[in-house]
């Protein structure tokens, strides 16, 4: 790649159903075989289900969702002479919004439930009431970030 000149990042289309870059994110993550038309019946399926359970708008749930579970800060691993050290540095937008989404499947993959569009959804709904193990991983993460602060410094 050459060194000279800045690429700018694609940002992806809008879905077609609800107009979100944030739903195609979505897609594009939960994907399994390059199979997108079945990842687009999950999210799909997953928001008539938030529909249902919260009687309101599933995008606007999904959004704070998202919002909620982004980090702010992650913990990078760091060698300095003979020790490594966990050096907390701050997290693009972009690059939040696409590690909360992760941890949004993740751990609705590892819920219990009978389809990935109920196990999604659930875990959707947790996320926006700020709760849920997508959550928990943000603050998990933030509190590494707050406890290796001394190690500010040694950041790049």
């Amino acid at each position: 790649m050459s060194r000279r000149t800045n690429k700018k990042r694609k940002f992806p289309n809008a879905d077609a159903v609800y107009d979100s870059f944030l739903v195609n994110l979505m897609i594009s993550k939960i994907l399994k075989s390059g199979k997108k038309t079945v990842a687009q019946k999950i999210i799909y399926e997953a928001f008539d289900i938030i529909k249902q359970r919260t009687n309101s708008q599933p995008l606007k749930i999904f959004e704070k969702a998202v919002k909620n579970v982004s980090p702010a800060v992650k913990i990078k691993a760091k060698r300095v002479g003979g020790s490594t050290y966990q050096v907390p540095i701050e997290v693009k937008k972009f690059r939040g919004i696409n590690l909360g989404l992760c941890w949004i499947i993740q751990f609705a993959r590892a819920r219990s439930g009978k389809t990935i569009a109920i196990k999604l959804a659930n875990e959707i709904i947790d996320a926006s009431k700020g709760s849920g193990n997508s959550i928990r991983k943000r603050d998990e993460t933030h509190r590494m970030a707050r406890s290796n602060k001394a190690f500010a410094h040694f950041r790049s």
